[in-house]
């Protein structure tokens, strides 16, 4: 099989044998991709440049294994300039990506998600909302979509004002006394994510801790390495933002 000029992304690199690049990337049409870029390192090829995360690249490849060989990349467009939080921000959402999808899995409307993301993170006051609005999506083209507007069992619509219990096998059932088997939730928070749009730190910081409960159900028990990476460095981690 040969590919041409198909927009991508890179996840991940790694070294390979003496001069070559393991490349895992997130292809618009193909999905999650694997590709050996050859004699990427020697140092007058200029790939290895290129071959940098957040960049949007047009990538051909030729091969049929689960490892194909990359044959060329250039790049797509300007890529967002990420710094400081932003940068770990789209290493949390890279990693994402690389554990929860898998090989040659299309998801068109996710990569354009991707790509929205990494937009919305250049923008300081934008990155939590970044985050979330991608976790939502994920969720939703993994065939886990959140129910946001209605309580679960009914067509009883959220109300703003109503506290709910989100159970994660199900959905939001208005909140009893006592303690909570799911998560709580103000319905006006639950309508923030529906809608793609937050009016405060109280909403964001409620979607935040629902979206760490959901992804926690399919990450598993190894932690969330971007995150251990903020804790190393000692950044104030927007890693709590992540996740």
């Amino acid at each position: 099989m040969r590919v041409f000029q198909q927009p991508a992304f890179v996840l991940h690199t790694s070294d390979y044998r003496e001069t070559s690049l393991l490349v895992e990337a997130y292809s618009r049409n193909h999905g999650r991709i694997g590709l050996i870029a050859k004699g990427a390192r020697r140092p007058k090829t200029g790939l290895r440049a290129v071959l940098n995360p957040f960049q949007p690249l047009l990538l051909s490849w030729s091969g049929k294994s689960d490892l194909a060989t990359l044959t060329a990349a250039e790049p797509d467009r300007s890529a967002p300039i990420l710094s400081g939080e932003a940068l770990y921000c789209g290493f949390y959402l890279n990693e994402l990506l690389m554990r929860l999808l898998h090989r040659h899995d299309p998801h068109e409307r996710l990569f354009d998600a991707y790509r929205d993301a990494l937009g919305r993170l250049q923008t300081g006051d934008e990155q939590d909302v970044a985050l979330r609005i991608f976790e939502k999506h994920l969720l939703q083209e993994l065939g886990y979509g959140l129910v946001l507007d209605h309580e679960v069992g009914a067509t009883t619509p959220i109300a703003p004002d109503r506290i709910y219990e989100y159970l994660p096998e199900r959905g939001p059932v208005p909140a009893a006394a006592g303690p909570a088997d799911g998560v709580r939730i103000h319905g006006r928070s639950l309508l923030a994510l529906a809608d793609e749009r937050f009016s405060d730190a109280q909403e964001l910081r409620e979607a935040k801790r629902l979206m760490r409960c959901m992804l926690a159900q399919h990450l598993g028990e190894r932690p969330i390495y971007s995150r251990e990476l903020f804790q190393r460095l000692k950044i104030p981690a927007p890693l709590d933002k992540a996740g």
